[in-house]
């Protein structure tokens, strides 16, 4: 279901920006990226884990600077960001203890960092201009 769940509102967020426009603007996906990454850090927090904190700051901070390097380069940065953090979803219980991380969550967030990823690489190579557009 969490699978199902994060495809779904995956591609209801990518379909909603770009039908209202909001994803002309470069920044939009590099945003999400950035939001997707800060998530296991507010587990933290909200699990009362210093320890859990502070082990994932640095991968926190990868993903920002893929989110940056996206926005400033090209959005294929960020297609490899957003799935790129979905694989790593997959090995987080394995690597990190965050006590504040729903059990649900790493499958959700994977579908969800997948889908998004392979939307914004869809909307990179349709037609009308799109690529150099976001590029």
């Amino acid at each position: 279901m969490e699978f199902a769940i994060g495809v779904g509102l995956a591609l209801l967020a990518g379909l909603f920006l770009s039908w209202v426009g909001m994803d002309r603007d470069r920044a939009a996906y590099p945003v999400i990226l950035i939001v997707i990454a800060v998530l296991y850090e507010l587990f933290a927090v909200l699990g009362g884990s210093t320890p859990a904190l502070l082990s994932e700051l640095l991968p926190t901070a990868v993903f920002v600077g893929v989110s940056v390097l996206g926005f400033r380069t090209s959005l294929w940065w960020v297609v490899a960001g957003l799935i790129g953090h979905g694989v790593y979803d997959i090995f987080h219980p394995a690597i990190f203890t965050n006590p504040g991380v729903p059990t649900w969550w790493p499958m959700f967030c994977m579908a969800y960092d997948v889908a998004a990823g392979v939307f914004l690489a869809w909307r990179l190579t349709r037609g009308r201009g799109l690529q150099a557009q976001f590029a």
